[in-house]
């Protein structure tokens, strides 16, 4: 089942329910035009987002995870410049009130080498963790996260975002999340 919704004529959003094992089957799809609209639909993500969250950030190269990062970490307060932690794995922002973990497992060549991440200890530090790539170390991670798959789009700055919650936390949420992205016309 796909219902589409039309946000002020600026990104569409869909609701499909997929029947994946290990989530409640529903994907939260919206699409964007720009890296600006990517940025403040994260900004609505960000919104609901609570110390101890993970998110996994999954698309190609040039997709939008880092512009994503961006408007998440700008809607929670940070002032700094959000860059990709490409080549030093984890960047760390501090927002009002909470961190902001900026990780990239890309260059990762071993599943035990995310041990070395803490990730357990950045997720305890009244913080949001996002990793870019996260798909790949996914046996290693709790089984409770928001799974954000960017993907291009027909134009050279159209994406899709689909936002998938896997486990309780982002679940509980996905009501909330929709009734943000969603104005009905």
């Amino acid at each position: 089942m796909r219902r589409w919704f039309e946000i002020s004529g600026r990104w569409s959003v869909s609701e499909t329910s997929t029947g994946l094992p290990g989530n409640l089957g529903n994907v939260i799809r919206v699409e964007t035009a720009s890296a600006a609209e990517t940025q403040e639909v994260a900004a609505k993500l960000a919104a609901h987002s609570q110390p101890g969250d993970l998110l996994l950030l999954i698309g190609d190269l040039g997709a939008g995870k880092t512009a994503f990062t961006q408007g998440f970490g700008r809607s929670l307060g940070v002032t700094q410049p959000i860059t990709s932690p490409t080549f030093t794995l984890a960047q760390q922002y501090d927002g009002d009130g909470i961190r902001v973990h900026h990780l990239d497992v890309y260059r990762l060549e071993q599943l035990n080498e995310v041990g070395d991440l803490g990730l357990p200890e950045l997720l305890d530090d009244n913080a949001v963790v996002l990793i870019e790539w996260g798909d790949a170390i996914v046996p290693m991670l709790p089984a409770d996260y928001l799974e954000v798959r960017i993907t291009f789009g027909e134009g050279d700055d159209d994406r899709a975002l689909e936002c998938t919650p896997v486990g309780p936390r982002w679940s509980g949420r996905k009501v909330a999340l929709l009734r943000d992205l969603v104005e009905v016309r």
